[in-house]
């Protein structure tokens, strides 16, 4: 172990930093952000004399006491004549594969556009069902509505983001329907046995009956049952409708039903046809301002490198079928266009076009000229946004997962378990909205106090902290926006009536209080942003169920309640948080600060080891007096093993 003084320089500033070199060049960089707020995946370290690079492999022993540190950001190095060679070789080599692919096309194209016509033209005729009225409708009325709205309203929160406009909500509010969707459609590798529930084995095709046919269902599958032997059909139902019912299927019913719960919500919105066996959604996000990739077997969104870099798959034909007309967004899947080009060998690209561009017209046969104008004028654009992503260079940072629906022999007969890793990139600094996490935990302050005061024993202040629990829960269950609910029955226990003032800064944190209605009965209701209260609530019944347990546990009882991990004063809040790498989109570094035990931080290669770096607002100094870690709910296995924390005291 050396112990090291460095002198660094950044911009305008200069900052000491003390180092013990066995801790490594990542710890180095770590200190390095607490000190300059430039993250270690930006920052690139000279020698302040001799301008000699530092990275992973220098001898932090001898390197220099004076360094430079540069941005990446602020001053990006120009590419070097033999990287821009490197660059312009590259893009050649790529164009002039993709010229020899489209001269080979001319010779093994089977020109024919009889095949490719049968392929998309029953889609052309199935989108049109979602425009129906009273499929609409029907969609509509199986959602949540309320508590998707809520849900998007508050993962907006959560960026810190409590004023969002129309356009803000509405895409959040798509995300949430995408995740609402894949938790309540079910996917059907074989169905269960309709007489006994148990499970059943393929026994081929049957002819559809007429009540099958009748939405749609030309395919039927038959089952026999392991246990009772009896036969059960699988119709593969064509009408979204019906979907909506029967909530089951495999992805073309997923897609076929979420497409058209888009379109109920109003979003503009386009069947996405495979022609390697797969479907999946497209919406247009104002937010983005551009087509947004949706699949809902997956619950993925805005990951169109998913199939070729995740699943593996090898795509050729991927066609966008709307109620406007039917567009070829291959380009959009690939980054390998040259090698799709290759297996691109039913028409030629001259071919194709004119197909696509003669159903187009049929589509949009009796449009106003004005409308037409619009969707022309739309189309040009995303053709421009094709063509830029084509070649555009593909972020390495970015790791997409193998398939996930859909049993794992049927996945592996397909070809497309990918890889194993979940979906994750590389984090940026993400800011800490949780300054109501502290006025939660502070909040039981006086709750304490006063259960001293009033000289409880354990068993009735564990009780009074049930019957707070049971109130919260209540309030929880009610509409998020006219939360409310009776405490009379409660204030009935002498004890209790006692006890309740103490709760006034709970309410306040959660923007709750206390309201007498003129018939007598007193209620908690919302005083605040409904929105708060939503961000706030999960935040205090995770807080109640710790201090029940911790309170149950205790040994001391009166002495030590005002210890931790009873008590949790003065949390810090409100800094921001980079980490090695993150799951997407739920596994996020902020999920590590938020006060709730059902989110989570997750690093996809944490067995590798990882690293969290967490910055206090505006650089304030603090005297830590304790950490506290928690292990994800859902896998022992990923639990770290160990850890050690590093504090810059500069």
């Amino acid at each position: 172990m050396v112990a090291r003084r460095f002198q660094v320089i950044h911009d305008d500033s200069d900052f000491d930093l003390h180092y013990d070199t066995d801790d490594g060049f990542e710890v180095f960089q770590f200190q390095l952000y607490s000190l300059s707020s430039v993250p270690p995946h930006q920052q690139k370290i000279f020698g302040a004399e001799q301008d000699t690079p530092v990275v992973n492999d220098s001898d932090l022993v001898a390197i220099s006491d004076k360094l430079r540190l540069v941005s990446v950001n602020d001053s990006e190095p120009e590419p070097s004549a033999a990287d821009l060679l490197k660059s312009d070789e590259e893009l050649a080599r790529l164009l002039q594969a993709e010229e020899e692919a489209l001269m080979l096309q001319q010779y093994v194209a089977s020109q024919n556009p009889q095949e490719f016509d049968s392929r998309v033209r029953p889609y052309v005729s199935q989108v049109l069902m979602y425009e129906d009225a009273t499929r609409q409708e029907a969609a509509r009325k199986s959602v949540p509505v309320e508590e998707l709205e809520e849900k998007a309203l508050v993962s907006l929160a959560k960026e810190g983001n409590f004023k969002p406009s129309k356009i803000e909500q509405d895409h959040a509010f798509l995300l949430q329907l995408l995740f609402w969707f894949k938790r309540s459609f079910r996917w059907v590798n074989s169905p269960s046995c309709h007489d006994c529930g148990n499970d059943t084995v393929g026994q081929g095709m049957a002819p559809p009956l007429p009540s099958e046919t009748l939405y749609g269902a030309s395919r039927v599958e038959l089952y026999r049952c392991t246990v009772c032997s009896q036969l059960t059909r699988f119709p593969r139902y064509n009408d979204p409708m019906k979907l909506v019912e029967t909530r089951e299927g495999r992805c073309g019913e997923w897609a076929n039903c979420f497409t058209l719960y888009c379109r109920a919500f109003g979003y503009e919105s386009r069947l996405i046809l495979d022609f390697t066996d797969h479907v999946w959604t497209e919406c247009f996000s104002q937010y983005l301002g551009r087509w947004m990739h949706l699949d809902p077997c997956e619950g993925i969104y805005d990951k169109p490198l998913l199939y070729e870099k995740g699943w593996g798959k090898k795509l050729n034909y991927v066609i966008a079928i709307a109620k406007d007309g039917v567009y070829d967004v291959t380009k959009r899947y690939t980054r390998k266009w040259h090698e799709v080009l290759s297996r691109r060998t039913i028409l030629t690209e001259p071919s194709l076009s004119t197909l696509l561009s003669n159903i187009t017209k049929e589509s949009r046969r009796g449009f106003a000229s004005q409308l037409l104008s619009i969707i022309e004028s739309h189309d040009m654009e995303e053709n421009k946004e094709l063509e830029r992503s084509l070649h555009a260079e593909d972020d390495k940072s970015l790791s997409l997962p193998g398939r996930r629906s859909g049993n794992e022999e049927w996945r592996k007969s397909r070809l497309e378990m990918g890889s194993d890793k979940l979906s994750s990139s590389a984090c940026p600094v993400r800011l800490c909205v949780d300054e109501h996490v502290t006025r939660i935990y502070n909040a039981f302050q006086p709750i304490l106090y006063q259960f001293v005061g009033e000289e409880l024993t354990k068993s009735e202040a564990v009780e009074v902290l049930r019957t707070t629990k049971g109130i919260l829960l209540d309030l929880s269950k009610s509409p998020y926006k006219t939360r409310r609910t009776s405490i009379d029955s409660v204030l009935e226990n002498p004890k209790f009536q006692k006890l309740f003032p103490s709760f006034d800064d709970l309410l306040c944190a959660l923007f709750l209080g206390k309201k007498l209605n003129t018939d007598g009965r007193v209620e908690i209701c919302l005083v605040g942003d409904p929105v708060v209260t939503s961000l706030a609530l999960p935040v205090a019944l995770d807080a109640l169920d710790d201090m029940i347990y911790n309170l149950n546990k205790c040994e001391n009882y009166g002495k030590d309640m005002f210890l931790l991990p009873l008590l949790k004063l003065n949390r810090i809040h409100s800094g921001s948080a980079i980490a090695s790498s993150e799951e997407l989109p739920f596994g996020i570094i902020t999920s590590a600060f938020d006060g709730t035990r059902m989110s989570k931080w997750e690093e996809p290669n944490g067995g590798r080891g990882c690293w969290v770096v967490y910055r206090t607002f505006d650089n304030k100094m603090f005297e830590l007096a304790a950490y506290e870690l928690m292990s994800a709910n859902d896998a022992p296995e990923r639990d770290p093993m160990d850890w050690y924390g590093l504090w810059n005291d500069s």
